[in-house]
């Protein structure tokens, strides 16, 4: 058993920042040193644990096994060091010049950006806010070496090490220009499967559980036109008698710049549970706990 006290501090914040950046020379421009510094601290967390815990690979520094299993208790450790050494320090928005990454889908980025953007430049004008696209990345790693500080959607089987808190819940809804033939009248099944439709392929869930029922009603056994996000759905729709299923939020967001109406679709389709997430190693982070503060304040239902 390797004891607390014969470990220099110093060689876990190297540890932490290589597993962060899976690169030595940004791990150094982080820590202020130079490379072979860490690269020599490297080799003494080597020597300590008996272990590479990290290897040079086409993708940078992978960790091992052992370093992945070390990652999450060693930085939550770190964490619970910085917040007691900055007992004093608080987050000010008003002269903050922090960087927040958000991760979100592209509907979030539709719906959640214009308003983030709007208050921060009120709030907080020197604070950065920059959003990556949540199915590109693996969230626990991201959010677990504060790559990601929040994540803002409708995801389902998140690990436990993430805390949770419900924004809204949101229905699915039937948008189309207006205009269009389902625009007057009662839309029933028949006219409704009858509709040509545009179909979002999002192979995440639980949009891929909406998709199911949509082709179990008859709607996309014949769609001919499908895309692999929201983004460009208005604008499909805006310009076409085509109609497409989307998030509630999205159809309100998108109906007046768009000239678009929406209706409940004539069948039962699941409804969206929207949460922000973030890791427990930051829950006491000030900066966090701000932000979280301000999406709660703006979006929370």
């Amino acid at each position: 058993m390797i004891e607390p006290s014969s470990i220099d501090l110093n060689l876990l914040s190297v540890f932490q920042e290589v597993y962060r950046e899976r690169q030595i020379s940004a791990a150094a421009r982080r820590l202020g040193l130079t490379q072979s510094a860490v690269s020599n601290a490297l080799a003494r967390l080597r020597r300590t644990f008996g272990d590479e815990l990290f290897v040079r690979t086409a993708h940078g520094m992978q960790p091992t096994p052992l370093a992945q299993q070390m990652a999450e208790p060693i930085g939550a450790a770190m964490a619970q060091v910085a917040l007691a050494l900055s007992q004093r320090s608080r987050f000010d928005p008003a002269t903050s010049r922090r960087r927040f990454t958000l991760a979100m889908t592209d509907v979030g980025e539709v719906y959640f950006m214009p308003v983030l953007t709007e208050r921060c430049r009120t709030l907080a004008p020197n604070v950065e806010i920059a959003s990556v696209r949540a199915s590109s990345i693996g969230l626990k790693d991201e959010m677990e070496t504060g790559r990601v500080d929040l994540a803002i959607g409708a995801f389902e089987d998140m690990s436990d090490a993430l805390f949770q808190r419900q924004l809204f819940r949101q229905a699915f809804v039937s948008m189309f220009r207006k205009g269009h033939p389902l625009a007057s009248g009662t839309v029933d099944l028949a006219r409704f499967t009858a509709a040509a439709h545009l179909v979002v392929d999002a192979a995440h869930s639980p949009y891929d559980r909406v998709n199911v029922l949509l082709e179990k009603a008859g709607v996309t056994a014949n769609a001919r036109f499908r895309v692999p996000h929201f983004t460009a759905v208005p604008y499909i729709v805006a310009t076409s008698d085509l109609v497409v299923t989307v998030p509630q939020k999205l159809a309100e967001s998108a109906a007046a710049p768009f000239g678009l109406k929406w209706i409940e679709p004539p069948l039962q389709l699941p409804t969206l549970q929207t949460n922000v997430f973030w890791h427990r190693r930051f829950n006491h982070d000030p900066g966090i706990q701000w932000l979280r503060g301000l999406i709660a304040d703006v979006f929370a239902e």
